[in-house]
């Protein structure tokens, strides 16, 4: 038996890397769309354009405005000496935000009433502005500290002390690139198999399979395997190029992390060999994964809360697989989190695994008799 698997096992190596085209698909697209997600997909603001609309001579007025000069985040593009000439910069995207700091900023702050600022934002992309905006705040909050220790003056009755833990430095990508390990190992593991039976159905060799003594479940395995080593290979070359080109902390045992990725690649090769069953061409094979990927992405809480879903949604995203590895991967990345406590995440997958290999091998049966 083993024998048999074995053979269609290499036949199906063969058949995807015999070419160099194919042998390219599995390792350019990945590679490439982990190196643009590593660097674009980022909630982190560098460069913040910006303009000053400063109407204080006084030594409030100009330290802020220094303080917001010092920052990494910010650059400024203009200084403004007219209130008119604030909204052409905002309707032209020249800057992102203008602060104006009133005429009589310094006096207040001296005479120790509460003094202002106005910041006037772009809001047409409103996550990037509040992420500005709270940037601008901390620089501000800086800026109250050193006047008030400088002058002696009282500290207000409340202050926020904020301690990022797992991210000490908040860096976006800590939190993207996991969950890029998962996507792209679905991704290449589904077309993978979601085309292994169409691709023999196309080229006519699907009925020498039929005269050949294998059984259903021992094509089903011959065309599981390659699937699950290639997703294996895949998912290490991503790790590795995560921790050692982007620095993110690998806390977890890399036996957790293999154990999780094992019940996912169940998961994936039965929901792929599902597609591949059902497909008469690799064309029909290939739109079948990319129809459950996109869905699969949106509903695993990769962007966007699963909390935040409406409860019917929510109930959906229980049959995703992705959904539950994404969360074994930023907790074994950032968090260290023993295997022990992500049972509740695993027995999900080797679920969706069973099933999914199971309904497989009935579609391989019922379409091949």
């Amino acid at each position: 038996m083993w024998s048999r698997i074995l053979a269609l096992v290499l036949k199906e190596f063969i058949t995807l890397l015999k070419e160099g085209k194919s042998r390219a698909v599995l390792i350019v697209p990945p590679l490439i769309q982990l190196l643009v997600f590593g660097y674009a997909a980022t909630y982190d603001l560098k460069h913040v354009p910006y303009a000053v609309y400063n109407e204080d001579p006084g030594p409030g007025g100009r330290r802020l405005v220094a303080m917001l000069r010092g920052s990494s985040s910010f650059d400024e593009v203009a200084t403004v000496t007219s209130i008119d000439q604030v909204a052409p910069l905002v309707d032209s995207r020249k800057v992102l935000l203008v602060l104006h700091v009133d005429s009589r900023f310094s006096r207040d702050l001296l005479a120790g009433r509460p003094a202002r600022v106005q910041v006037i934002v772009d809001g047409r992309n409103s996550n990037t502005a509040l992420i500005a905006v709270g940037y601008l705040r901390n620089i501000v909050a800086g800026f109250n500290r050193a006047w008030s220790d400088e002058r002696g003056l009282p500290a207000p009755p409340a202050a926020l002390e904020t301690r990022a833990w797992f991210n000490p430095n908040l860096e976006s990508r800590w939190f993207f690139l996991p969950g890029i390990i998962g996507i792209l190992t679905l991704l290449v593991t589904m077309v993978i198999t979601a085309m292994s039976v169409a691709r023999e159905r196309e080229q006519g060799t699907f009925d020498q399979l039929l005269v050949t003594p294998m059984r259903p479940v021992e094509i089903l395995l011959g065309k599981a395997l390659p699937g699950f080593i290639i997703g294996i290979l895949e998912a290490t070359a991503i790790t590795l190029i995560a921790v050692l080109w982007f620095g993110i902390p690998l806390l977890g045992s890399l036996a957790a992390l293999y154990l999780g990725l094992a019940l996912f690649l169940l998961s994936a090769v039965g929901i792929g060999l599902m597609i591949s069953a059902l497909a008469v061409t690799q064309q029909q094979g290939l739109l079948g994964a990319f129809l459950f990927m996109v869905p699969a992405v949106i509903l695993s809480g990769f962007a966007t809360p699963i909390a935040n879903m409406p409860a019917a949604i929510r109930l959906i995203t229980l049959l995703d697989p992705l959904r539950y590895f994404l969360v074994v991967l930023r907790e074994l990345f950032l968090e260290g989190t023993p295997v022990t406590a992500l049972v509740h995440q695993l027995w999900p997958m080797a679920l969706i695994g069973l099933a999914s290999m199971t309904l497989a091998g009935w579609l391989f049966r019922h379409r091949m008799y």
